[in-house]
């Protein structure tokens, strides 16, 4: 019988080895190792993106906090539009040569905003999702960030 998980959680920070940990955790979600995207007999979950939560924040981005990766349908992308149009997420979309350069440019957007005063972060629950060339229109790679903003 198999079986799939619909989501794994890590205790991280944004230190090397926090960020080395959560490259680890991402490398046995895509690989097939934590059958997320992949059933546990090794078969491609259809309808499933993987989605990053970040939540449970220590304080702002320079403590730990929990990623969750998510397997998410195309219904849980459409709430987080609804959301950021109701203005409880700002939606932040940057381009990159690979997926780490991508949401490197990403978060890269996030903190300007936030040290310039434009965002003010709840820190409550923050969203991110890579999407490779392959699948979009135009090839580039894309990373789309939906974070918490205060009221």
């Amino acid at each position: 019988m198999s079986y799939s998980l619909s989501s794994v959680t890590l205790r991280a920070n944004n230190s090397a080895e926090g960020l080395a940990a959560v490259g680890a955790l991402w490398g046995d979600v895509t690989s097939g190792k934590l059958p997320l995207l992949f059933d546990s007999e090794g078969q491609f979950q259809p309808g499933v993106s993987p989605v990053s939560l970040y939540h449970n924040y220590a304080g702002d981005e320079r403590g730990d906090y929990d990623l969750t990766i998510l397997a998410a349908s195309s219904g849980f992308f459409a709430a987080l539009e609804e959301k950021a149009a109701q203005g409880t997420y700002r939606k932040y979309e940057a381009e990159g040569e690979d997926l780490s350069a991508c949401a490197r440019n990403a978060w890269a957007l996030v903190w300007a905003d936030q040290q310039s005063g434009v965002l003010c972060r709840a820190f409550t629950e923050d969203f991110e999702s890579t999407v490779p060339g392959a699948y979009t229109k135009d090839g580039k790679d894309r990373c789309f960030l939906y974070i918490a903003v205060k009221p």
